[in-house]
């Protein structure tokens, strides 16, 4: 039997997962909660407890919607630090961050290495005071992401741009050099070319239509994607998929908890929705339900616009829209 394990999480985390839950509802998935992130840290003193965990690693996926809460900022014990720990027990390294308007013929994937280079390499501070952050990669790491890049560039009848600071930096060198070296062996069939972060970032914003699979390392795919959501409709709208080497993945939306407008009901769940069709897709294997998820997502911000997209229409009201057009 199919089980989704949902973590609803902090601020307006419980309401877009609400919408989630009654979709998965609709497709007769079933589907089990679980505390995670600020409440549970409140409830019982830990982001991850141990049950959820556990339910994590049974499940066929995880549905997250949000984490953070004021009252928990630079305390010792943070919801952030029970995503992490997630990620890692979950094996996860390779995310997925789609930006599409397609009415516009614009398409991206950005497929982002997300357990290692700068954000977990050695970092602290030395005895003349330098403060240093260390960007580390290994050939490994590489192929991995990178074959995750190329198959789905593959299964898009795509392209891939790989994109570094090979210029500049000696781990770009290493992430190049694999790129080409595999993607000549075992992906001929894929179009590879290499771009340079900073000049690609202006490719994004001045012409994102000519753009289709994004491989890149951590910190650049962090910043890329956002850009490329910023283009393609802003953070509230966007969804990511976290995928590892057979276990469940991790599917959450790309906005955070926003605890000033928690229990208003006016919270879009749209990047919430999309995450749950990434879940249909990439980890339930059901891509016609994805397809349909997301079509009928794309109708409803214009059917039922929220508030921050200039409408009037409540979280609920915007699910509806989702439910009639799946139900269509």
């Amino acid at each position: 039997m199919t089980v989704v394990a949902v973590l609803p999480g902090d601020g307006i985390g419980p309401e877009v997962a609400d919408e989630a839950i009654r979709v998965l509802d609709a497709l007769g998935i079933e589907h089990t909660e679980h505390p995670f992130g600020g409440g549970a840290i409140l409830a019982g003193g830990e982001p991850l407890p141990a049950e959820t965990l556990a339910a994590c690693r049974a499940s066929d996926g995880v549905l997250l919607a949000a984490v953070g809460l004021p009252e928990l900022e630079g305390q010792p014990v943070r919801p952030e630090q029970g995503l992490l720990a997630l990620r890692r027990e979950l094996g996860v390294y390779a995310n997925l961050r789609p930006a599409y308007a397609r009415d516009a013929g614009i398409d991206i994937l950005v497929v982002r290495e997300l357990v290692g280079g700068l954000y977990f390499g050695a970092k602290g501070t030395r005895d003349d005071g330098t403060w240093f952050d260390t960007c580390e990669y290994t050939r490994p790491e590489v192929e991995r992401i990178a074959r995750t890049g190329f198959a789905l560039a593959r299964e898009r009848g795509g392209r891939v741009t790989s994109v570094d600071k090979v210029n500049v930096m000696h781990t770009s060198r290493l992430w190049r050099d694999v790129v080409t070296e595999l993607g000549a062996a075992e992906y001929p069939d894929v179009p590879l070319d290499h771009a340079l972060v900073d000049s690609f970032a202006m490719t994004i914003v001045n012409a994102p239509g000519t753009i289709d699979v994004v491989l890149t390392e951590n910190t650049f795919g962090d910043i890329l994607s956002d850009v490329a959501a910023a283009v393609t409709g802003g953070l509230g709208l966007a969804a990511s998929a976290s995928l590892g080497d057979g276990g469940p993945g991790l599917f959450e939306p790309v906005h955070g908890s926003a605890p000033q407008i928690a229990g208003q009901g006016t919270a879009n769940p749209a990047a919430m929705l999309r995450s749950t069709a990434l879940l249909l897709r990439h980890g339930l294997d059901r891509e016609a339900e994805a397809l349909a998820l997301e079509r009928a997502v794309d109708a409803a911000l214009v059917e039922a616009p929220t508030a921050d997209l200039g409408g009037s229409h409540t979280t609920r009201e915007a699910g509806d829209a989702v439910l009639r057009r799946l139900a269509a």
